[in-house]
């Protein structure tokens, strides 16, 4: 059998914070001396409750800082975490040739949110755009026991070894993306998402390869939006 962590497997469980939250703003976790994980913390958070959180991934040669305006304001106006890992070289380990060191780093960053957050298991979402969506998307379904939800803007591909779980996914494409075209990404990313019994919310909007902030704000009210469905367990001591 195939060691898990090769099929893009994380080790990552929910748990009951250690230390003390970090107060509002943008803080650089301190777990790698390059292209650390950045988490941005909204204003007025109780700490106390399950807080939901946003694994937010950059695209080929980009970085944390310039993905996060993606969600920013809304993970303020909201009250949810925003966690930017940032690849080890330009794009991410399974863009370049599978899965490897950024799975591991993800892995540490999640623990470090955890360590001082309590994570609401309902409200956990994988998100990106281009390389970044391809990466939320192929590992969010490799790891749905996880990531309630993927947010998926201009996907290129899809590639998974290993499905579990059934995260609701919301993927979005610009028809006039020249990089990416449509025809041979999202929509065939949706048909065979809807073929698998997925819950897609599927959106095509008049834009070239850059995400929609309309297209955005309708995904985050897909993320925090109550479907009355019975809620995961929070972890235990």
């Amino acid at each position: 059998m195939l060691d898990p962590g090769l099929v893009g497997c994380l080790a990552f469980a929910h748990r009951l914070p250690t230390r003390e939250p970090l107060p509002p703003g943008r803080h650089a976790l301190g777990l790698f001396a390059e292209r650390d994980a950045v988490l941005h913390v909204p204003p007025g958070l109780d700490a106390r409750r399950p807080t939901p959180l946003v694994v937010l991934f950059h695209g080929g040669g980009g970085s944390a800082e310039k993905i996060l305006p993606m969600l920013a304001g809304h993970a303020d106006a909201q009250r949810f975490l925003l966690l930017a890992p940032q690849s080890l070289f330009p794009t991410w380990d399974l863009v370049i040739a599978g899965h490897g060191p950024d799975r591991e780093r993800l892995d540490a960053a999640l623990a470090a949110v955890a360590s001082r957050f309590l994570i609401d298991p309902a409200r956990l979402a994988f998100a990106g755009h281009s390389d970044g969506g391809s990466y939320a998307l192929s590992l969010g379904l490799t790891n749905g026991h996880l990531a309630s939800h993927l947010i998926v803007s201009s996907a290129g591909f899809l590639a998974v070894q290993r499905q579990t779980g059934a995260p609701r996914i919301f993927l979005s494409h610009g028809t006039r993306d020249a990089q990416i075209p449509i025809d041979r990404s999202a929509r065939t990313h949706a048909r065979l998402l809807d073929q698998a019994g997925y819950d897609l919310t599927y959106v095509e909007y008049d834009g070239p390869h850059a995400y929609d902030p309309a297209v955005v704000a309708r995904a985050v009210a897909f993320f925090l939006a109550d479907h009355g469905a019975a809620e995961p367990a929070l972890p235990q001591g």
